[in-house]
């Protein structure tokens, strides 16, 4: 799986959003603590914004928020509103692939990779990660003696 700029940029904005939940944060506010383009930033929060993650207010007093606790948005929410489907083939879902002779059993991988990768994203929500309290079968992942090695 391979996270975009444009995604990483949203959990981190998201993260941000978290901290300071309810409290509105402004577009530089985050953008200096996370040393992001302001510009670029702005075009990742109105993705947000347009699938429900955040809420923006106007004004001198104005900026973002989430739109719902912490607690009750997940990675996987965020990483979707900016670079929609988590895992694809070739511009297709998994599940509709099709391929003939010795590849016909592909599509069962393609799908087994998009649930383990659901399994983390969609079950960690802000909170969890700006805590560090990440569920035990995330922990768990991380702590295998090759996670952290290059491929």
């Amino acid at each position: 799986m391979q996270i975009s700029a444009r995604g990483d940029y949203a959990v981190r904005a998201a993260l941000s959003l978290a901290t300071a939940y309810p409290t509105l944060l402004s577009t530089q506010a985050i953008a200096a603590e996370q040393d992001m383009p302001r510009k670029f930033l702005e075009a990742v929060l109105a993705d947000l914004r347009r699938a429900g993650i955040v809420r923006a207010q106007r004004g001198a007093e104005g900026g973002y928020t989430l739109a719902r606790p912490p607690r009750e948005t997940t990675i996987g929410q965020v990483l979707r509103a900016v670079d929609g489907p988590l895992a694809g083939v070739r511009g297709l879902r998994p599940e509709e692939t099709r391929y003939e002779g010795a590849a016909e059993n592909l599509p069962r991988l393609w799908v087994a990779v998009r649930a383990s990768v659901r399994r983390v994203v969609d079950e960690v929500s802000l909170n969890e990660l700006v805590s560090g309290r990440l569920p035990a079968h995330v922990r768990k992942l991380t702590a295998q003696p090759d996670a952290w090695e290059p491929r």
